[in-house]
């Protein structure tokens, strides 16, 4: 029994070995998340290249229905709901069934004539305003 309470007493760790352990998930640390962080800023470019090209379809459906794409006073909104200032569209259908936001929570904006092509929809980015560079440069139909 002796020998049992002696183990007892020595299991465990020092207080070493804990700050050696913690000193290699700090360093991990500091090494890992700048990367993961970088990555998280990708997928939200890339999901709102992704949402800015889906659309574009919606738009160029639109406009095959109807001829013409909905006015910047229509918006968007035109996709997912039929108009009702003019010009009201004839053969209206439903396009979207919801509006996406841009992945940073904000509406995409739209643009009838667009600025860089016929129509232009875009997301302002990271920074919620017009230029900027990577992470707050403009995503755009035109890209």
């Amino acid at each position: 029994m002796n020998r049992f309470a002696s183990r007892i007493r020595h299991a465990g760790f020092t207080l070493i070995e804990l700050m050696v352990v913690l000193v290699i998930i700090g360093v991990l640390a500091a090494l890992i998340v700048p990367n993961v962080l970088d990555r998280a800023d990708d997928a939200r470019v890339t999901a709102a290249r992704t949402d800015v090209n889906n659309i574009m379809q919606a738009l160029k459906l639109y406009k095959l229905d109807n001829q013409r794409f909905p006015s910047t006073e229509q918006g968007l909104q035109a996709l997912v709901q039929k108009p009702q200032a003019a010009p009201v569209p004839v053969n209206w259908k439903q396009y979207l069934e919801k509006l996406p936001s841009d992945p940073w929570g904000r509406p995409y904006q739209y643009l009838n004539p667009g600025v860089k092509g016929e129509v232009d929809v875009m997301s302002f980015g990271a920074d919620g305003q017009s230029g900027g560079e990577g992470k707050n440069a403009d995503i755009g139909s035109w890209q």
